[in-house]
């Protein structure tokens, strides 16, 4: 595995982490709207969520094909790898 494919797959596992930990915090949110401490967490999350996700895009390209990420020129979904095919 090259230093960039390293870099990539140490990215998209950061990402997932926090993905879990957002639905996570989301999910006892639901049972207790009125928690500060667990809306704080979970605002944090998704703000280091959405940085790193970004950053990423900037890197490697679109992690989805709609809807979260304006298109680039020129068009970057289809260069290999997809994020699902990295293996780690």
């Amino acid at each position: 595995m090259s230093k960039r494919e390293s870099q990539q797959a140490k990215m998209l596992k950061e990402i997932m982490s926090l993905e879990f930990t957002a639905v996570d915090l989301n999910l006892f949110l639901d049972t207790h709207p009125g928690d500060m401490r667990a809306l704080a967490e979970y605002n944090h999350t998704t703000h280091l969520l959405n940085t790193l996700k970004s950053a990423y895009e900037q890197c490697y390209g679109p992690l989805s094909n709609f809807g979260t990420t304006p298109g680039q020129y020129p068009w970057r979904w289809i260069d290999e790898p997809w994020p699902w095919q990295v293996e780690y």
